[in-house]
């Protein structure tokens, strides 16, 4: 990796800022945290941080308070959930500036949690003073907020401005170094697979894998689009009709994307609707996943795939007997014994609706953040890290 990590800081004695994402699902009234599993995701490196010596300062925002303080939103429930997880007490800070921020840092305790970043207007905007009162008292920052590290703000960006060295948290560093090993010089054969709604969201990842994978895998509601580039008949499906000649245009130099050969049809999108297999759409039908022909196409690449890029479901995976096309990729990236990475959001639900999440080699943490990289895009929040 390029940018200093947190194993090359000399942590002892020294309080430390960390950015982490514990923008966790709350119930109604934002008391109960339903979903746990970005505080765990951060203990690692908090453990290792306490084990070297060093003092913490926790930073995050949650939901989208637009700018101004929301109990519904407030971490309180982040700190008691984290205290209980690692057995020791959180000093809580009302604001992550001002006085009550300032208090907190200079105490005694070992892991300070300030309040919502976001409930400042500030942090969204990158304002630097606003970042040089995140910085005080803290001698180095290190961001562990992957899913955060496309936004340029001021607990991203700005901060690192005014402390000695940024450094990746072990997080951040597993991020970087699974999505650089499948986009730089990957092993080949090399294939990339994507799903999901729209070919809009994802024009600079297919433009950006196809500059390196050996075969690019279509699925989900984006292969309407090409297919009716390609002048076959799409029925009811979602086809963006403004990015048909994008589409066109892409399969014009692109020898190695694959399309659906056939497809699950339904008359609509519910459980329990009347379904069948197709290989041409009839017009009163939705696609609503990649047929068995297709299945077993794209199973045969990926059976001899070293790497595997995955982005997207193939179908509306969230609505059984149209989850099935989905299931079996994820069934067969986790047979193929390939280096394989999955983009975070649906396709993670995917794999673990499959029940193959332990047989990925990475699962990434970040949708946003990890569509960037794959697009190509350098992340505001890596870049702005201190250089090895």
């Amino acid at each position: 990796m390029a940018k200093l990590s947190i194993r090359d800081l000399d942590l002892k004695g020294r309080r430390i800022f960390i950015r982490v994402d514990f923008n966790v699902p709350l119930a109604p009234g934002g008391h109960e945290i339903t979903s746990d599993k970005r505080i765990r995701a951060s203990l690692p490196n908090i453990k290792y941080a306490l084990d070297n010596g060093a003092k913490i300062v926790l930073a995050s925002h949650l939901g989208r308070p637009k700018g101004k303080p929301n109990p519904e939103m407030s971490l309180k429930p982040v700190a008691r959930k984290l205290q209980e997880l690692l057995g020791q007490s959180i000093a809580f800070a009302e604001d992550c500036i001002g006085p009550a921020a300032d208090a907190a840092k200079r105490s005694d305790s070992a892991i300070v949690l300030l309040e919502n970043l976001r409930f400042h207007p500030e942090e969204e905007k990158n304002d630097a003073a606003f970042a040089q009162q995140l910085a005080r008292h803290c001698d180095y920052y290190v961001n562990d907020a992957f899913g955060t590290a496309h936004r340029a703000h001021a607990s991203t960006v700005g901060i690192t401005k005014f402390v000695p060295k940024a450094a990746a948290g072990l997080l951040m560093e597993k991020e970087l170094e699974y999505l650089t090993k499948v986009t730089h010089n990957p092993p080949r054969p090399c294939v990339g697979i994507l799903g999901g709604a729209k070919v809009s969201d994802k024009i600079e990842v297919i433009e950006n894998l196809l500059k390196f994978v050996d075969s690019l895998l279509i699925g989900g509601a984006m292969a309407y689009t090409f297919l009716r580039a390609q002048g076959l008949p799409t029925g009811k499906s979602l086809v963006e009709e403004d990015k048909v000649d994008l589409a066109r245009e892409i399969l014009s130099h692109a020898q190695q994307l694959m399309l659906p050969v056939d497809h699950v049809v339904a008359a609509e999108v519910k459980e329990g609707a009347y379904y069948d297999v197709v290989e041409t759409i009839p017009d009163n039908m939705i696609g609503v996943d990649i047929g068995p022909k297709t299945i077993e196409a794209y199973a045969k690449v990926i059976a001899g795939a070293k790497t595997i890029i995955w982005n997207g479901p193939m179908g509306v995976f969230e609505k059984p007997p149209f989850d099935v096309g989905t299931v079996s990729i994820g069934k067969a990236v986790a047979a193929s014994g390939a280096l394989s990475v999955v983009g975070g959001g649906d396709s993670e639900k995917a794999v673990k609706s499959a029940g193959v999440a332990d047989k990925i080699s990475h699962i990434s943490t970040g949708g946003g953040a990890s569509l960037e990289f794959l697009s190509g895009i350098e992340l505001p929040g890596v870049a702005a890290l201190t250089d090895k």
